[in-house]
């Protein structure tokens, strides 16, 4: 069993509340040495920041999966089945909108992601990600199509076009990740789980357990590390992943991602050009029958997380917070929790790196969104799933 190191440990003292669930389950274990485990707890005490708030229930939504924001202060939120809405916050009316694909739902599978590109109030450019059946099995695709809302009681998508595939599809509905995001340069940003197969998040063939840098239409950006390793490797930025749902750029430009372990092992990582995270030849968590994964530490080429979780929180989404309701938790991490049902604040400017918050949601969440006015819209996951808004108390 792997011993926690002192940058590597996470609060200690919610490891019984902790809900085994999905893909992601871990089992109260006896991986903390005790000195260790005390200074850490120290450490943390000392960062602990007390932040309020308080939370309105604003709508539901079945089996929601992620949000946008629209700048008259709309909210588009997808629902895995398939179904894109148009939600009022002043009316509270949701309105669906026509013209997406099918969709194969399933496992983790369905609707996905969706972004605004940089320039939506020009041209109107909406990009979804979502899972399809194909040859071989399934796999994550993203389109982009135009949004029309000329027609407020009939909002439609125009032109979809896939611009991005999984390659291979696979077997089995797991680990698609499938999150999408725009950077300050205009660059498309996908995340790729390894689809629960292991291997191919070290294969340079596949773009399966990739963080993927791309121009709007899909195709691979100029600067990417592995240019001259063929087509598929031109789109990589970042290999060596599990499963990624969540990725956020800090106050400074810089990306981080949150990505589930196997058993135990979750992880909140600084993503670097051409870097290579090691799964699954290494993980701070093991697999499920119990054999062991070498640790981090014991294969220094590759590039180890800044913080990890064991017992896991099923990290589901990432946001940096930047507006001035919250001070406290003015440009720090905020990650959205599965099995955990909280929220993660975690202060990245640390060295190491410290979750300094957590706040218990009784509820399993899903995604996260930062409007206009410095409040954060949160989506429960699952049937019946509520949006809340967090504001200032």
């Amino acid at each position: 069993m792997k011993i926690l190191r002192l940058s590597m440990l996470t609060t200690v003292t919610l490891t019984s509340s902790l809900i085994l669930m999905a893909c992601n389950t871990q089992t109260n274990s006896s991986k903390f040495e005790q000195k260790t485990a005390a200074e850490t707890a120290k450490a943390t005490s000392a960062s602990r920041i007390d932040q309020t708030y308080q939370i309105k229930t604003i709508a539901q939504f079945n089996e929601p999966w992620a949000m946008a924001a629209l700048k008259d202060g709309r909210v588009l939120v997808t629902e895995r089945k398939g179904k894109l809405k148009l939600f009022n916050p002043k009316t509270k009316q949701q309105v669906e909108i026509k013209g997406l694909p099918t969709v194969a739902y399933g496992g983790q599978g369905g609707l996905g992601d969706i972004a605004l590109h940089p320039q939506f109030q020009r041209n109107h450019w909406l990009y979804i990600s979502y899972v399809e059946a194909g040859q071989g099995g399934y796999g994550a695709v993203v389109a982009r199509g135009e949004l029309d809302l000329s027609d407020a009681a009939n909002p439609q998508i125009k032109h979809l076009k896939t611009i991005w595939t999984q390659v291979p599809k696979v077997q089995g509905q797991g680990h698609y990740s499938h999150r999408i995001l725009f950077g300050t340069d205009g660059k498309l940003w996908i995340s790729s789980g390894e689809r629960q197969k292991f291997d191919p998040a070290q294969d340079m063939n596949s773009n399966l357990g990739k963080i993927l840098r791309l121009n709007d239409d899909g195709t691979a950006a100029s600067g990417n590390p592995f240019t001259d390793r063929g087509e598929i490797a031109k789109q990589v930025w970042s290999l060596g992943h599990r499963n990624l749902l969540g990725m956020a750029f800090d106050d400074k430009d810089q990306l981080w991602s949150v990505e589930m372990g196997p058993k135990g092992g979750d992880e909140l990582n600084i993503i670097v050009k051409g870097e290579n995270y090691g799964y699954p030849v290494v993980s701070n968590g093991d697999h499920y029958d119990g054999t062991d994964i070498p640790d981090h530490d014991t294969h220094p080429e590759f590039k180890a997380p800044a913080m990890s979780w064991t017992p896991v929180i099923s990290p589901s989404s990432l946001i940096f917070y930047t507006g001035n309701q919250f001070p406290a938790w003015k440009n720090k991490a905020l990650i959205g929790g599965l099995s955990s049902k909280a929220i993660v604040i975690v202060d990245t400017e640390m060295k190491p790196v410290i979750e300094v918050q957590r706040l218990k949601m009784q509820q399993r969440i899903r995604g996260l969104l930062e409007v206009g006015d410095g409040s954060i819209w949160v989506l429960e996951d699952g049937k019946n799933a509520r949006l809340l808004q967090f504001t200032a108390q």
